[in-house]
């Protein structure tokens, strides 16, 4: 039986071939290689949508609730934070759109390296522009549902993040809707969500240890240098995350579609 699916606008017919296994190994092995081979890309756009406005936050942020920069620690004031409400609201606002904007900007970045294309700077952006709402729309879903579903005993939302964990991918690669994308990401984790949960999980502590290392060696710093280099390392490492559901999203489609390295590359083109 052969379907027909929406990619990047134009319409394409798979054929099924033979299935093949989601392999926790060979995804975290391709996440890190296409994170060697594009390091300055991925550093490049962590600076540009995570650490360079994360650092104007700060500061802009620090100075009302703290009193000042003198002390990147300093707790913030009570009083403060009840006269200036929409301080920490407008710049917990601005991350979540930025962090929308990094993550689908690698997720087009690893597709194109997957499958053979060199990832360009401006094409990410611009990609990661044009399906902003929409990723909006998947974010705030998936996030009330997998809140909701925490607070059912924590495994249901557990389920529910594994259940359209990726649904952004497949936003950004076969520009399906809001709801559509999260059917194709649940149709597409079924039966590898235990899979994807133990390679989430190596990933999260992967990062956990790298960020706790990289935090005693900034501290050595102190002061304003040592927050600056912390949210800058921080935002490196993120980056891991969402390169790793990339290499799910493909790896996904090559096991429950049969189709190979070679022949994502077409469909991709």
């Amino acid at each position: 039986m052969t379907r027909t699916l929406l990619e990047g606008g134009n319409t394409m017919t798979v054929v099924p071939q033979a299935a093949g296994r989601f392999q926790i190994g060979k995804v975290l092995s391709d996440t890190f290689a296409v994170t060697g081979r594009n390091v300055g890309l991925w550093v490049g756009l962590a600076l540009i949508f995570s650490a360079v406005p994360g650092i104007i936050l700060q500061l802009l942020i620090l100075q009302p609730l703290s009193g000042g920069l003198t002390d990147p620690q300093a707790a913030a004031d009570p009083a403060l934070m009840l006269a200036n409400p929409w301080v920490p609201a407008l710049g917990g606002l601005i991350s979540f759109v930025l962090a929308l904007l990094l993550q689908s900007a690698l997720i087009r970045a690893t597709i194109e390296d997957l499958s053979g294309k060199r990832p360009v700077m401006g094409d990410c952006i611009s990609t990661a522009i044009s399906v902003l709402l929409p990723a909006l729309g998947i974010a705030i879903l998936v996030g009330l549902g997998v809140m909701v579903g925490l607070t059912l005993l924590i495994v249901p939302g557990i389920i529910l993040f594994l259940r359209w964990c990726v649904a952004v991918p497949v936003l950004v690669q076969e520009r399906q809707g809001v709801l559509a994308s999260m059917g194709r990401s649940a149709a597409l984790t079924q039966g590898n969500r235990w899979a994807l949960f133990g390679l989430f999980l190596i990933v999260v502590i992967i990062l956990i240890v790298a960020q706790f290392i990289v935090g005693l060696v900034v501290a050595l710093f102190g002061g304003m240098l040592a927050l600056i280099l912390g949210l800058v390392v921080q935002s490196i490492l993120s980056t891991i995350f969402s390169t790793a559901t990339a290499v799910s999203y493909v790896s996904l489609r090559e096991a429950k579609e049969g189709t190979s390295v070679q022949e994502l590359a077409q469909i991709f083109a």
